[in-house]
């Protein structure tokens, strides 16, 4: 079992020296609030990158809905290119929350788990080599570029499951966030209205997130 410390927020400065304390003290994972102003997660991972050399680094969580999938996809590659394979993507439907404040994303919940399914294939299309994707909500056509690779390399995979309460017909589906060499598999289920989703703790890492992918090495 491995150990991940959630930092509580505080300046950019402020966030990088826990890091530093927290590989010190043995902690195997380092994680950041995504949130839609403030502290930008990314840069401030990037920079812990440069700090460590053991612990893990990634969000928790990052809204997918709420983000340009190959935005979140070139992200979390970069960082694990600088971290030498620490990092850790985990991705859900983010928070709706009056105390977080409003920035006109979407709300509905059905349609956030629609966005979040296509946004994870999107994702592990991507790191798979294939850059192209046509879905309901996402359309993207890389092709043209001459400097990413077409071909990838299929990753070993470990499953959780994660429930939470939503309205209407229940529905499930197997994400898989791959990476280059390495990922982490989340089934979540979308349970039906009056019934209580499960949890069971990630073979690697367990978090909120209702799928997480762990890079060893991320390659565009």
């Amino acid at each position: 079992m491995q150990y991940g410390f959630v930092l509580p927020g505080g300046t950019a400065p402020e966030q990088l020296e826990l890091a530093v304390l927290a590989e010190e003290a043995g902690w195997d994972g380092v994680f950041v609030w995504e949130a839609a102003y403030g502290v930008d997660a990314w840069a401030l991972l990037a920079a812990m990158a440069a700090r460590t050399s053991r612990v893990r680094l990634g969000t928790m969580l990052t809204p997918l809905p709420w983000r340009r999938p190959w935005k979140v996809a070139s992200q979390a590659v970069t960082l694990d290119q600088l971290s030498g394979g620490r990092a850790i993507l985990a991705v859900g439907l983010g928070a709706v929350d009056t105390g977080l404040g409003e920035t006109g994303e979407e709300l509905d919940r059905g349609r956030r788990a629609d966005l979040l399914d296509e946004g994870i294939d999107l994702i592990a299309g991507l790191w798979a080599g294939r850059l192209r994707f046509s879905g309901e909500h996402y359309r993207v056509d890389l092709e043209a570029r001459e400097d990413l690779p077409r071909t990838g390399r299929r990753c070993s995979s470990r499953a959780s499951r994660s429930g939470w309460w939503a309205r209407g017909p229940a529905r499930s589906r197997c994400g898989a966030c791959c990476a280059a060499t390495a990922c982490c598999r989340s089934a979540w289920t979308r349970m039906a209205s009056g019934r209580r989703g499960t949890r069971t703790s990630l073979p690697c890492w367990h978090g909120s997130g209702s799928a997480v992918a762990r890079g060893e090495g991320l390659t565009w």
